[in-house]
């Protein structure tokens, strides 16, 4: 099973993942059959070295709603949420996707992880500032000692909008992370992102981009984009173990 790893997480001994279509599809709502996507993820579970049965994933609402996780919940039970957080050792969180971006956050000083699935929307109405908020609330994260990564997800090239989602984001102050060309509206939702982390005061040396496009690099991607609405989705996956 191919997964892709972020640099400073692993520099921190962070276990965590960016899975792709060679780590087969993880979700549940898009066709694929149950027993097939329950191997996926036990294949999984045993790379990473976790109880796929512990495993927190959401029903992704592309809203900007965090949820705590603080006991471990039915597998196939998913929280109704886009973003979750906890500090409960061997508590693996998982964000699905096919285009969006899909964010791990670990904080240093408080021991605590989140999962957000970041998708223009979720960008748009800051599901980071909310996510780190809630981190601060809940477990008194420090800003300046989180490490954030940014998987895999739509580039700027193959992430064309309309002239309304053009307007919004010129309205939300975001007119940088548009480029215009040809009379079409192209949006960098990464830049989005990166610019809501050092808002939100983590250090810019702590924010983490894997460089990868999943419309540019559907062979090894999901993307929703590129395949027209009908692909899997991949997964970022992180948790705290006992070492």
């Amino acid at each position: 099973m191919k997964l892709f790893n972020s640099k400073l997480l692993l520099s921190v001994s962070i276990p965590h993942a960016f899975t792709c279509k060679n780590s087969h599809n993880l979700a549940f709502h898009v066709g694929d059959d149950e027993h097939n996507v329950i191997n996926n993820h036990k294949v999984l579970a045993s790379q990473l070295k976790y109880n796929h049965g512990d495993l927190i994933h959401m029903r992704q609402l592309h809203s900007n709603k965090v949820v705590q996780v603080d006991a471990i919940n039915n597998f196939k039970t998913p929280i109704e949420c886009d973003a979750i957080i906890t500090n409960r050792i061997n508590t693996p969180l998982m964000v699905m996707v096919a285009d969006c971006t899909p964010v791990l956050l670990y904080d240093k000083s408080s021991h605590a992880i989140a999962a957000i699935h970041a998708g223009r929307a979720g960008a748009f109405s800051n599901i980071i500032k909310n996510t780190i908020a809630m981190m601060h609330q809940k477990f008194n994260t420090k800003t300046d000692t989180i490490i954030a990564v940014l998987g895999p997800s739509i580039c700027q090239n193959c992430y064309e909008v309309n002239h309304t989602i053009y307007c919004e984001a010129k309205e939300l102050g975001y007119e940088k992370s548009i480029l215009q060309k040809e009379g079409k509206y192209f949006l960098h939702v990464n830049h989005i992102l990166e610019m809501q982390l050092k808002e939100a005061g983590v250090k810019e040396e702590n924010i983490e981009t894997l460089k990868h496009c999943t419309s540019c690099e559907s062979e090894t991607f999901y993307s929703y984009r590129a395949e027209n609405g009908m692909t899997g989705r991949q997964a970022g996956v992180i948790l705290l173990d006992q070492s």
